[in-house]
């Protein structure tokens, strides 16, 4: 189960302050969806991250989760609703993997065996082998294994929305890619409407089917990685995603839709002919434009065969092709 989440002129005040710390917020998550909220520090995005869970209480406006107001809800039904995930885990020192999983759960009166088997089954889903792990203490875990077991811990109740603050920004870059990777395979499987903060652009690229672009505590750009690298609303956004904007770009739309088919009758399994895609290794319908330059680059060649998910050669895919569909300029 997951939900939608509707931010609706949302905005905090802080007494004191002449500027609000977020303001007039308004954009739509859809349920099962990702959202990134970027931007520089002091932008808002962690403040608006967490006034979805009341840790922080807005001043203005509503948020909705499928179309009930937050604060209409009971505040530890709303807080036992979501999962949350920060940088530096959290996890209690005290308690083993297993105590820590359970914790949600525990409170809300599951029975021990269904607590049991429900530590297994997340342990397993991120790649911790629960017989070498559960009973282990957070001080004889890794980083990047304490953060596979706060990820576990923030799905125990199966909460239809995960919220994630700065979740892997303390690992390093090989740790980090890893569970980024991981997240994305979990999201596969479960379908939650995740919500996350980030000061990294390319993990906002890779884990958000949508992203927010924050200054200032307002609303700069909302859309897919895709519009935004290609349509970036001002010389804020284009600098935020860098000098290699065009590369980014690539990494986000698919060969799909852009490759020129093979006419019916001409389908083919295996290696192509001259009279039809180039010879050598195909790439996948499903790869995106940078893995097929990358082939390209790798076979020496200006075209490349495309395959389905069969191995049968679908079409081709030109340099000239993919330039065009992959271009950022003038956007």
């Amino acid at each position: 189960m997951s939900v939608a989440i509707e931010f609706r002129s949302v905005s905090k005040r802080y007494p004191g302050l002449a500027a609000p710390a977020v303001a007039d917020l308004s954009f739509t998550i859809p349920a099962g969806s990702s959202l990134a909220l970027v931007g520089p520090s002091g932008c808002g995005k962690t403040t608006s991250l967490k006034m979805i869970n009341r840790l922080i209480e807005p001043s203005g406006g509503e948020i909705r989760l499928d179309n009930v107001e937050i604060r209409q809800m009971p505040l530890l039904e709303l807080r036992r609703s979501l999962g949350y995930v920060i940088q530096h885990v959290g996890l209690f020192p005290h308690m083993t993997v297993a105590a820590n999983i359970a914790t949600v759960p525990r409170l809300k009166g599951w029975s021990r065996a269904r607590i049991a088997e429900r530590v297994e089954e997340l342990l397993a889903l991120v790649g911790l082998p629960p017989g070498e792990y559960r009973g282990r203490y957070p001080r004889q875990l890794s980083g990047g294994q304490q953060q596979r077991v706060g990820v576990a811990r923030a799905l125990a109740a199966d909460p239809p929305v995960m919220l994630m603050d700065e979740p892997f920004g303390a690992l390093d870059p090989i740790t980090r890619a890893r569970l980024q990777d991981e997240l994305i395979a979990i999201q596969r499987k479960l379908h939650k409407t995740i919500v996350f903060v980030t000061h990294d652009i390319d993990e906002a690229i890779k884990l958000g089917d949508r992203i927010a672009v924050m200054r200032a505590g307002r609303l700069v750009q909302f859309g897919s990685p895709e519009e935004l690298l290609r349509r970036p609303a001002d010389p804020y956004v284009i600098d935020l995603f860098g000098q290699q904007r065009a590369l980014k770009h690539l990494k986000v739309v698919g060969v799909k839709g852009h490759y020129l088919p093979l006419p019916v009758g001409q389908l083919t399994v295996g290696q192509p002919t001259a009279a039809k895609p180039p010879a050598g290794k195909a790439i996948s319908v499903d790869s995106s434009l940078e893995e097929a330059f990358l082939a390209m680059l790798e076979s020496g060649a200006g075209e490349i065969a495309v395959s389905n998910a069969g191995g049968q050669v679908v079409g081709s895919l030109s340099i000239e092709a993919l330039l065009a569909a992959g271009s950022v300029a003038n956007r």
